[in-house]
């Protein structure tokens, strides 16, 4: 029997990395599970399932018909509108954890052979959000303890996995940078859509962010590596790693470099909420996408809800905003994955030129 990996939430800057990097494997039919087409090179080792994982008979049925899965990948993700205010809402909890109850109910039902299951978390796991966090953030420390669906869809995943006897891999990335279109976090194409607004309003690409601090960035090429290595890796089973790119940055040090992958002058500082200065944009971003021919999106499909991701991960805040914390150390300790044998890494600087230099011979950008 041949080896079946089901990536949920594969129009994710991560589920889709992941996907890509398990279709490149011969030894893996794909199937892959979200409710837009993650546009994946064609093979006939690949299936895609459009389905809400928020109905649980859908969900049954559609993996009732998906063959024996062996590998799991939990990128799917639910988020509110207004992003950070409801990292910590009762509803976003109780919704993203019933998404998951419903996917391993019907692996369960379907009677797959389940054998590793990779679940995405984040750096929120480590409470960044809510106070000072412990620097670096390492996996062997308790849990800090607040409201967070990462606890309740961890503590179900155990659960089911002692149950069924299959092994898990938790991930805590930060800053998953990739060319996805209309995710909830992804930066690189909001620093491309902003930079080529400015550009045309003939202005600088100016760092629209707060106070400095370091951070790290993890490219979903590289995570996507190590999601295909964790699912036959012995040293991956039944834990939790951490992974980031392998260097640190600081925004306003990385900022000529991004300028100068864009094709566009830095300038100044210039303080802004991306979250409220971009859709109001959209008549300029339409200037650029008819001056270049571009493809047609909107501001909206090009960026979702990562502007006011954007303007978290810049520690941009109106005063007495829960956003200051991000200008405090939100620094990770990647020591337990290279010892257990994942080694790769990649500089940050080059995972953002690669970025753009995909969305632009994708006629995204210009």
């Amino acid at each position: 029997m041949r080896d079946r990996v089901l990536v949920l939430g594969a129009t994710g800057v991560a589920g889709n990395a992941a996907a890509r990097r398990f279709v490149a494997d011969e030894r893996y039919d794909v199937v892959t599970v979200s409710r837009r087409d993650p546009r994946l090179p064609e093979t006939e080792r690949h299936h895609h399932v459009a389905v809400d994982l928020r109905d649980s008979g859908a969900v049954a049925e559609a993996l009732a018909e998906a063959g024996p899965v062996t590998h799991v990948v939990y990128a799917a993700l639910y988020e509110q509108p207004d992003l950070v205010a409801g990292w910590q809402d009762a509803e976003q909890i109780a919704t993203n954890r019933a998404m998951l109850a419903n996917v391993l109910a019907g692996l369960r039902a379907a009677g797959a052979p389940l054998r590793h299951v990779s679940l995405m978390q984040g750096t929120k796991a480590y409470a960044y959000h809510v106070g000072p966090m412990r620097v670096p953030a390492k996996e062997s420390r308790p849990r800090v303890e607040h409201d967070n669906f990462y606890w309740a869809q961890e503590d179900l995943l155990r659960e089911a996995a002692a149950e069924q006897g299959f092994g898990h891999t938790v991930w805590r990335p930060q800053f998953i940078l990739g060319g996805v279109l209309g995710a909830a976090m992804n930066l690189v194409p909001v620093i491309a859509c902003y930079a080529a607004v400015r550009h045309e309003r003939g202005e600088p690409f100016s760092f629209p962010g707060g106070p400095s601090y370091v951070a790290e960035g993890v490219d979903a090429r590289l995570l996507a590596s190590a999601l295909h290595w964790a699912a036959e890796a012995p040293a991956a089973r039944d834990e939790t790693f951490n992974i980031t790119n392998g260097d640190v940055f600081e925004w306003r040090d990385l900022w000529p470099a991004l300028a100068d992958a864009l094709g566009v002058d830095p300038g100044p500082d210039e303080p802004l909420s991306l979250a409220a200065w971009l859709p109001e944009q959209e008549e300029v971003w339409q200037r650029v996408v008819q001056r270049h021919h571009l493809r047609a999106h909107t501001v909206e499909q090009l960026v979702g809800y990562s502007h006011r991701f954007a303007d978290d991960a810049f520690a941009w805040a109106p005063p007495g905003s829960e956003l200051a914390s991000r200008a405090r150390p939100v620094l990770l300790s990647t020591v337990k994955l290279r010892q257990a044998g994942f080694v790769d890494c990649v500089d940050t600087e080059i995972t953002f030129r690669h970025w753009f230099a995909n969305l632009r011979s994708e006629r995204i950008i210009p």
